[in-house]
């Protein structure tokens, strides 16, 4: 007999890649850098691997900061692939960020094949 799967597993078990959503606040000097770092960050690390970016800016949606328990601004959250990462602040420390997003390590070693 097949194990029966439910329909949340069916889903994650389709979906590559990276989830990212950043939580900011507005067009503040933190969250723009935030926002400018993580797309740099994105166009030299995860180029080549299918990611999906989600912006929330909390001033026009604050009810969203419930669902992915945000207490501070601005915060990565990276929902896919489990466990959920959660990265606060500017995402100005490269090694800090490149390991919030991927713990094994693949993009730390891609990014110093580069060097």
């Amino acid at each position: 007999m097949k194990p029966k799967t439910t329909k949340v597993e069916t889903t994650r078990k389709k979906k590559k890649g990276f989830l990212l959503r950043l939580y900011i606040a507005g067009q503040t000097p933190r969250s723009l850098a935030a926002l400018v770092n993580l797309k740099r960050i994105c166009s030299e690390h995860l180029d080549g691997k299918k990611y999906r970016l989600e912006v929330i800016d909390l001033v026009k949606h604050p009810q969203l900061a419930h669902e992915d328990e945000i207490l501070a601004i601005p915060t990565l959250v990276r929902s896919l692939p489990v466990p959920i990462r959660k990265i606060i602040g500017d995402l100005s420390n490269l090694e800090r960020v490149l390991v919030g997003l991927d713990p094994d390590g693949a993009l730390q070693r891609g990014k110093l094949a580069r060097v």
